[in-house]
């Protein structure tokens, strides 16, 4: 197919896009809309910053001649300048140009790709049905809440007791299944980014990177290494914590003869009655269940428990550069 069809069909997708429509970049993840659509362009405008890029008809040739002349005709994503991001954002909306981000890859399909999801502008409406998601954290985050809600917070001091301790035990429940869900969503991440190119969202941006740990080799072959350039081992040798623990095991010595003791006090989480945790939680649904939604001080919950699902969903969730800010394949 010569590319002037697919650029005129590419042009037809565009001009159908639904009003208020975002499209995302596939490395930087920038948002981004079509404002205009001409013959010899495409024009965008960046939701995150206040920028308005018209993009060529001939860069578009150009990025159609390197899909197809891939191997595959699966061509690279990190082989784009950084600049050139938003194009294959546009070329994916063609019935057959997807947009593989595990595999960062654009590529040409022989059948039609699916149709394409967009995500339109807030009207106000709810248009999908809110649920609660199957996460510890959410639970624990949501007692954070509630009990934050009904203390002041001002001066940490003024607190009773029990209150301080329900807080700390919450609080160490939510930093332990934070961290777990933040472990998952890495290694999601790390098969998504790509040569060191940092990745933006709404909050913040992450970005590949890597860590080396160094271990020492045998001991013998270290000693002689050094030996051999001149070092002399006294040097380098010193006492072993493992071995001076052996040896007090076999001698009169007492622990306070070779270790200088430094005795420091902290608080740690003792236990967590679970019982109180979920029959609290199951009371905070049932009122949102059972209450009059006219209600005002329940209308304020509601609002609250919805605005606080949103920002646990935003934190949790990873919208891939072949979708635009919905769970949709780019096309």
């Amino acid at each position: 197919m010569p590319f002037s069809v697919s650029w005129h069909t590419l042009l037809e997708e565009a001009n159908d896009l639904p009003a208020g429509a975002t499209l995302v970049t596939p490395l930087s993840h920038h948002e981004f809309r079509v404002t205009d659509v001409q013959e010899q362009r495409v024009v965008v405008e960046y939701v995150d910053r206040d920028e308005r890029r018209p993009l060529q008809r001939e860069q578009f040739e150009t990025l159609y001649r390197h899909v197809r002349d891939a191997p595959g005709k699966a061509f690279e994503l990190d082989r784009l300048p950084p600049d050139a991001d938003p194009y294959p954002a546009v070329w994916s909306l063609h019935p057959r140009y997807e947009i593989d981000e595990d595999a960062g890859v654009i590529r040409e399909s022989e059948d039609p790709t699916g149709t394409q999801v967009v995500r339109k502008e807030s009207t106000g409406e709810t248009d999908v049905e809110r649920h609660e998601p199957d996460l510890q954290v959410y639970s624990d985050a949501l007692l954070v809440t509630d009990t934050l809600e009904r203390h002041e917070m001002d001066d940490l001091t003024d607190l009773d007791t029990d209150a301080l301790v329900n807080l700390y035990t919450l609080l160490s429940d939510v930093q332990r299944s934070a961290d777990d869900l933040r472990k998952g969503i890495a290694d999601v991440l790390l098969g998504r980014l790509h040569h060191d190119r940092p990745v933006s969202g709404q909050f913040g941006s992450v970005q590949r990177t890597e860590r080396r740990n160094r271990s020492l080799k045998g001991e013998e072959t270290v000693l002689n290494a050094l030996e051999a350039a001149g070092v002399d081992r006294e040097q380098v040798t010193s006492v072993d914590r493992d071995k001076v623990d052996d040896a007090l095991d076999v001698t009169d010595l007492s622990p306070e003869d070779v270790y200088e003791t430094d005795t420091t006090e902290y608080v740690r989480k003792a236990e967590v009655d679970e019982d109180v945790k979920e029959t609290r939680l199951q009371g905070l649904k049932d009122r949102l269940v059972a209450s009059d939604e006219t209600d005002e001080q329940t209308r304020q919950l509601q609002e609250e428990i919805a605005e606080l699902e949103d920002r646990i969903e935003d934190l949790t969730s990873f919208k891939s550069g072949n979708a635009f800010h919905t769970e949709s394949a780019a096309e």
